[in-house]
C-alpha cells in the first residue's frame, strides 16, 4: 500500500473552514451609534454590525430600519468573547456599560477599572454571548473587517485563523500600554497573511479625511466624518502602506506620546511652576515624531498579501 505524506501546511489548509469571501460585505464589530455602519451602507456595502449595549442596538434599529428591512444590514446583538475562556454552554456574560462614555463599554473587568480611574461610572448588565467564528461561518468572510470592541479586538483577529479565506483588509484599535503588546498584534497579523500596515490617528479624522473621488471602495459619497467614526478604510486610506519593521518604528514614537501624556502619562500629574510648558514641549516633540495629535489614539489597518500592492489597488484573487 502506498502512502502520501502531505506537508503540515496542506494539512492545516484542508482543516480550515471554507466559508467564501464576499467583496460587497463589511463587518462592523463595535457598531456603537452606527457612525461607521452608516458610511459603509452609503457606499453600497452590505454590513453585519455587532453591538453589546442593548440601548445602542435599539437606537441603531431605528436609525437604520430601512436598511434592515431591505436586507442590507444585519445587527448581531451581544458580546463577542473568547469561547475558550467561558464555561461550555454559557449563554450570557457580564458587560460593563459605561454611563458617561458609551463607546467604552467592555466585557473586560480590568478595562472597566481603567475607565473608573478616568472618572467615569459603570453599570454591570448581562448580555448574550456571541461566537464570532460561528457568525462568520454562517454569513461569510467580509472584504473589510473593522474591529473596535474595548479590550477584545484580538479575539476577533485570532478567529480568522480558522478560515481559509481572510478579509482583504482588517483594522483594530491598537494597544496603548506596551510595545510588546503592539508587536504581538503585528505578529498575529503577519501569521494570518497580512504584510502591510498603516497606523491611523483617530481623534482628528473628521478634520483631515474625506472620501476620494473617484471612489476606490464601493461608490463615492461626500462625507464629513462624525465624531467617533473610524474613517476611511482599505484602498481609500491616504497614507503609505508600511512593512512590519516600518510600522513598529512608527509605534515606538507613538508609545512615547502615550507614556508621557496618555491616560496614565507620567507628565499628567506634574503641577510645579513651569510644568505646563514642559508638557507642551513634550507634546510638540512627540507630535513632530508622529506627525499627528498627541497623545491621540490609533487604529492599525492591515492589508492582506492577496491584495495587489499596485497603485490602482486592483485585487488579486489567488491567495496561495
Amino acid at each position: 500500500m502506498g502512502w502520501s505524506i502531505r506537508s503540515n501546511e496542506e494539512w492545516v489548509m484542508s482543516n480550515l473552514i471554507t466559508t467564501p469571501k464576499h467583496d460587497d460585505l463589511i463587518y462592523d464589530v463595535g457598531m456603537h451609534k452606527g457612525e461607521d455602519t452608516e458610511f459603509y451602507l452609503s457606499k453600497g456595502f452590505r454590513v453585519i454590525a455587532f453591538e453589546a449595549n442593548p440601548e445602542l442596538v435599539s437606537l441603531c434599529r431605528v436609525r437604520f430600519k430601512k436598511f434592515i428591512r431591505q436586507g442590507q444590514l444585519k445587527i448581531v446583538e451581544g458580546a463577542i468573547v473568547d469561547m475558550g475562556a467561558i464555561d461550555a454552554g454559557q449563554k450570557r456574560v457580564r458587560f460593563y456599560k459605561n454611563d458617561q462614555e458609551s463607546v467604552w463599554g467592555t466585557v473586560r473587568a480590568n478595562w472597566a477599572q481603567r475607565n473608573l480611574r478616568l472618572g467615569t461610572k459603570t453599570s454591570v448588565i448581562e448580555v448574550d454571548v456571541i461566537n464570532f467564528v460561528e457568525v462568520m461561518r454562517e454569513n461569510g468572510v467580509p472584504h473589510f473587517l473593522k474591529i473596535d470592541i474595548e479590550g477584545v479586538d484580538m479575539v476577533c483577529l485570532n478567529a480568522l485563523s480558522n478560515f481559509q479565506e481572510r478579509p482583504d483588509y482588517v483594522s483594530i484599535e491598537s494597544d496603548k500600554t506596551s510595545y510588546a503588546n503592539i508587536k504581538h498584534e503585528i505578529d498575529t497579523f503577519i501569521s494570518l497573511g497580512y504584510e502591510h500596515f498603516q497606523a491611523i490617528e483617530q481623534s482628528a479624522i473628521r478634520l483631515y479625511q474625506s472620501p476620494p473621488e473617484p471612489a476606490r471602495e464601493g461608490q463615492y459619497v461626500h462625507r464629513r466624518f462624525e465624531f467617533g467614526s473610524s474613517g476611511l478604510f482599505g484602498a481609500e486610506l491616504n497614507d503609505e502602506w508600511k512593512s512590519k519593521k516600518e510600522i513598529l518604528r512608527q509605534y515606538r514614537a507613538i508609545l512615547l506620546g502615550y507614556y508621557l501624556l496618555g491616560d496614565d502619562g507620567i507628565l499628567n500629574d506634574w503641577k510645579f511652576r513651569g510644568s505646563s510648558q514642559l508638557q507642551l514641549l513634550a507634546s510638540r516633540f512627540c507630535s513632530f515624531l508622529t506627525k499627528a495629535a498627541i497623545p491621540g489614539w490609533y487604529d492599525t489597518h492591515a492589508r492582506h498579501r492577496c491584495v495587489n500592492g499596485r497603485k490602482d489597488q486592483t485585487r488579486l484573487r489567488s491567495c496561495d
